[in-house]
């Protein structure tokens, strides 16, 4: 699709949506993502030049089908899949793939830390993918030097970054927010790090005494990011993992650290968003939002759930999705999904499925809440068709439609069935909805109890 329009750019020495954007320039993806978004192109324009929207699409990414992430735009999820030293191959993780895209993802990570080449899995991942695809180099650099985390360079994290940007990756969660200073400020927390790449770097810092190498070489990596259109997606490496470290200083340092490294990724006109929590109770998710939005100039937030109880356990997508649908009402543009198998174990297919149709959900539901264009239709016409009892329609409209069909059909799986005005839960003789209110009975009803209001009104006392 995007093949005469990346050739266009060859040769440019920043070819960042924001960059055409700031010249006041309207590319083709802007236009495909107002269709997609059903907003004008001269809006998605501007929210992309102020750096509200990021639409990441790396110019070495010529399949991929354009999309907005932002507060004026529906709200985004993402799946995470990717091979372990222990498990998948290249053909398992193009089949999440795949199963991502047909369960409604909106982007997908390749958080692969092994299981196979590496740079292998992820063109194959790359290539076979419509939607955009963010990493973490950090692990790949980790797997660089056999995990001695002791050992690696600026130039090693530098390296692989540019490697993924050459193959066509779309963002990058960079952890460049958490600084030597910050690290005394985890003394009094029950999860310490949870992040994988905060880990590592503090690790890293600890063990040299030196200053976190993303950090010192952020223009390094701006400048890598600038000549393939590669977003920042800037990790929050200090998120809390349980709901007593949540909103606490560790966490507000480093957001005011992000804040800083937005603006001046901004400054060379390249695409950012930021990550956020976690775990968080109910009553601070929106608070989080905002310091967001003030910390980071209203950069697009990117949350992990976040699950607002921490003992949900097999049931992580539904602690989390509660957590998401609040965020994204709040203001929270893209939702990172959570599996039931979070903190347990590596997910499969199934869980796959029953974590992007919770964000789906938790998205959906958000979009609602924030009046977004055309938000409601679909669920305006599964109400009519509810009414109709149009079951077929039922299944289509369904965020799921097998699962839809498969409860449907379970007690009554008869084609006959699927005209019925009933289904198993209130049989033939208790549906509710089979009481059809006709419009011309309605009037004579309303004539009825008009006169016998009159009648009330002139009978004497």
């Amino acid at each position: 699709m995007r093949t005469e329009w990346i050739a266009q750019r060859q040769g440019q020495a920043n070819v960042s949506q924001m960059h055409y954007a700031r010249q006041g320039l309207i590319t083709e993806e802007m236009t495909y993502v107002a269709q997609r978004e059903n907003l004008p192109a001269e809006l998605i324009r501007d929210e992309v030049a102020r750096g509200r929207m990021i639409i990441p699409a790396n110019i070495n990414h010529p399949n991929l089908e354009p999309m907005a992430i932002g507060i004026a735009s529906k709200c985004k999820v993402n799946a995470n899949i990717g091979a372990s030293p222990n498990s998948s191959d290249i053909a398992e993780e193009v089949e999440k793939l795949h199963l991502a895209v047909k369960y409604g993802a909106d982007t997908l990570m390749d958080l692969s830390t092994g299981g196979g080449d590496l740079d292998k899995i992820r063109t194959a991942i790359i290539q076979n993918s419509p939607i955009p695809i963010g990493t973490v180099p950090i692990y790949q650099a980790l797997e660089s030097v056999h995990g001695n985390i002791e050992q690696l360079t600026p130039d090693d994290f530098l390296h692989i970054i540019e490697k993924h940007a050459q193959q066509g990756v779309d963002y990058m969660t960079i952890h460049a927010g958490i600084l030597i200073e910050h690290l005394p400020l985890v003394r009094d927390r029950i999860t310490g790090i949870v992040s994988r790449g905060g880990g590592i770097l503090a690790r890293w810092m600890l063990h040299h005494h030196q200053q976190n190498p993303l950090y010192t070489h952020f223009d390094d990596i701006i400048e890598i990011f600038k000549k393939y259109d590669v977003s920042f997606s800037l990790g929050d490496s200090l998120r809390p993992g349980c709901l007593h470290d949540a909103t606490d200083a560790a966490q507000l340092a480093e957001l005011k650290t992000l804040g800083e490294l937005t603006r001046k990724a901004w400054e060379h006109d390249v695409q950012v968003m930021v990550e956020g929590p976690g775990h968080v109770p109910m009553d601070q998710i929106d608070d989080n939002v905002k310091k967001q939005m003030a910390e980071c100039s209203e950069a697009p937030f990117y949350v992990l759930g976040p699950l607002v109880t921490d003992i949900a356990a097999g049931y992580d997508h539904i602690s989390s999705a509660i957590g998401a649908a609040l965020a994204g009402w709040s203001g929270a543009a893209m939702l990172c999904y959570v599996t039931p198998k979070e903190h347990l174990g590596l997910p499969n297919a199934e869980d796959v499925r029953q974590g992007l149709i919770a964000y789906k959900i938790a998205a959906h539901a958000a979009d609602i809440a924030r009046h977004r264009p055309g938000a409601r239709d679909r669920d305006d016409q599964m109400s009519h068709a509810r009414y109709n009892f149009d079951w077929n329609r039922q299944f289509e409209l369904s965020l799921d439609p097998e699962r839809a069909k498969e409860y449907h059909d379970e007690t009554l799986p008869a084609d006959i069935y699927k005209t019925a005005e009933f289904c198993s839960m209130c049989g033939p003789k208790f549906c509710p909805m089979q009481t059809k209110v006709d419009a011309d009975a309605l009037t004579e009803l309303e004539k009825f109890l008009a006169q016998s209001a009159t009648a009330k009104e002139t009978a004497p006392v």
